[in-house]
């Protein structure tokens, strides 16, 4: 609920910030992914300049560490694993079963990747009402809360992820008629890049608020335009990965192998930026 003495930022029915004064002077500014991934709160003083910051307690600040490691290691090894299997199917060098099974394990890093970060969004501090602090509550392993940009943005991920696995698994089915191609593994595939972009664009509005923005200092701008690349390249290789029925022929299979290593290597790189953006 956001009070009258409290200026809100973010788009639709999302906050992604919010100012208040403080008893003392100067405010406060609660930014939803700086609280999430780092724990702080920001505090200005009369004259605008930054103060100390409000930074989470032990407990929090030790949560988020362990959960931005691992989704920061899970996507880095995924996206280096899908990069692979783009390369190894491009070179035509392995059959298609090791091909399905290198995708395979990617697959099995991005969720748990996708999982982590809903994990890190369901448990992060919480701002105490209009004071200068974040509470930290008790640890959860599921919640409901799509008011909540991080929250939706992360479930669809993860969702995505899940999706992305229907596709993984249906690739090591033999003998499928080019329907059954296109129905099984192809449309899995271009659902879950659809939910990759649709995370993005979400992660997108919270990092700048609602509106374009260029924040070239801001690592977690960096992260989330990196990582939505690579979800425009992927969609691109989906695209290009659809069978045509009359040739049972992809309709560009160097796009689909490249497109794929490329979105991949930019998840890549996303994970190990993100391992920068901790407490």
């Amino acid at each position: 609920m956001i009070r009258p003495d409290e200026r809100a930022e973010g788009a639709g029915p999302f906050t992604t910030r919010l100012t208040w004064r403080l008893a003392e002077g100067g405010s406060a500014v609660w930014e939803s992914r700086l609280a999430r991934k780092r724990g702080v709160l920001r505090i200005h003083t009369e004259t605008g300049v930054l103060g100390t910051p409000r930074i989470a307690d032990d407990t929090a600040l030790h949560r988020l560490r362990t959960l931005n490691t691992v989704a920061a290691v899970a996507f880095t090894i995924g996206g280096a694993l899908f990069a692979l299997g783009a390369a190894v199917a491009e070179v035509g060098s392995s059959g298609v079963t090791a091909i399905a099974s290198i995708y395979f394990a990617g697959g099995l890093f991005f969720n748990t990747g996708g999982y982590t970060s809903l994990l890190q969004a369901i448990n992060a501090p919480r701002r105490s009402g209009g004071t200068d602090s974040l509470v930290t509550g008790g640890w959860r392993w599921w919640s409901y809360e799509p008011a909540r940009i991080d929250w939706l943005s992360a479930f669809v991920l993860f969702a995505g992820t899940l999706v992305f696995g229907v596709n993984l698994l249906d690739s090591f089915l033999k003998g499928l008629s080019v329907q059954q191609v296109n129905r099984l593994i192809w449309a899995p595939d271009l659902v879950g890049c659809a939910m990759f972009l649709a995370s993005g664009h979400l992660a997108l509005v919270e990092v700048c608020h609602g509106h374009p923005c260029w924040r070239s200092r801001s690592l977690g701008w960096w992260i989330v335009v990196v990582n939505q690349l690579g979800s425009v390249l992927f969609l691109v290789s989906a695209l290009a990965a659809f069978t045509r029925p009359e040739t049972g022929s992809l309709i560009n299979t160097d796009i689909a192998n490249w497109g794929t290593f490329a979105g991949a290597a930019c998840f890549s790189v996303g994970g190990v930026l993100q391992l920068f953006e901790r407490p």
